[in-house]
């Protein structure tokens, strides 16, 4: 069952009821039911093969679905194809730059596609490098920048025509750190131009930064909400535990607690429980009794991280039961 949580109702600029795509036997969108608002940053988040790229070529009208509707900026993605195709912009895994050009002839190569005059696109043009803060790099070959230079120079592209609604899919997949952030400074400056942005990813993380975000797995959508709003769909306290063998501790506590849910996150582990004060007890007693240091245990706030493996855990349980 899709959890469905509130937000503030703004003009729909995607919507989608009940959306599927199969492919033979397999289905990779499963009856998919979301909107997404004007002027909002929404994530898509799931692992790999989630069915984040699928839903992302159902809506940009590149494959039509199985069965179900999507409408993008009030236009039927099967029906007005060609009209969603003008309006939006497309920023693909492997986004097509060519290599052998620059900077500025990428830019203009898509420019033209897009019938763009030329009087026109100079303004933008500049806007753009300027707010990418790529102006300094606008002779240099495209296949000698950066990976994430090449992100940036992507997603001017994806912008040059204007578009009202931005498809990202993974745009941020094997960036640097500082990269990624430069990114996403960049996407908080298109809502100012009243552009939405529709955005998959992997990286929790980065699910952190939107307005809204739809937990994905497996094609089925499991929950849809601002991020402290799913955050609230957390089942059981989480008790983050320091070791000084995280691992060691670790399989001991598999062994021996019934937990919802236990695992490492960074240096630490993080044990999902219905009883915090008891479980604090045991895992005490155990390390103590395996010759291994706690140095440290609390209670702490879940991240999407955590609500993501939470709810998992709790739709397996449905279905299996």
């Amino acid at each position: 069952m899709v959890r469905h949580l509130y937000y503030d109702k703004y003009m729909e600029m995607i919507k989608t009821t009940h959306l599927t795509k199969n492919f033979g036997n397999i289905r990779a969108v499963g009856d998919l039911s979301f909107s997404v608002f004007k002027g909002e940053i929404f994530g898509l988040v799931g692992p790999d093969g989630a069915g984040k790229t699928t839903t992302m070529r159902l809506l940009t009208s590149i494959m039509e679905p199985t069965s179900g509707n999507a409408w993008v900026v009030g236009h039927h993605v099967v029906k007005e194809s060609e009209i969603i195709k003008e309006k939006i912009g497309y920023m693909s895994q492997k986004f097509g730059l060519y290599p052998d050009l620059t900077v500025i002839e990428n830019i203009n190569f898509y420019a033209d596609i897009y019938g763009i005059p030329r009087k026109e696109r100079e303004k933008e043009t500049d806007n753009l490098l300027a707010f990418s803060n790529l102006r300094p790099f606008k002779k240099r070959l495209a296949g000698n920048l950066s990976g994430g230079m090449k992100q940036k120079l992507g997603l001017v592209c994806a912008l040059i025509h204007t578009p009202r609604v931005l498809f990202l899919d993974e745009p941020t997949n094997g960036v640097d750190p500082v990269s990624r952030r430069d990114f996403w400074r960049i996407l908080y400056g298109l809502l100012h131009k009243n552009v939405t942005i529709f955005v998959s990813t992997a990286y929790l993380d980065e699910a952190e930064r939107c307005n809204r975000v739809g937990l994905i797995h497996k094609g089925r959508l499991l929950a849809c909400g601002t991020p402290d709003e799913v955050k609230k769909l957390m089942h059981g306290t989480i008790l983050e535990i320091h070791s000084s063998e995280p691992r060691k501790a670790l399989a001991i506590l598999r062994e021996e607690l019934h937990a919802d849910s236990l695992g490492i996150f960074g240096a630490s582990i993080h044990l999902v429980t219905q009883n915090p004060e008891k479980s604090m007890v045991q895992v005490e007693k155990l390390l103590r009794k395996a010759d291994l240091k706690l140095s440290g245990m609390r209670v702490i706030k879940p991240t999407l991280e955590d609500v993501f493996v939470s709810v998992l855990v709790k739709d397996k349980g449905v279905q299996q039961s």
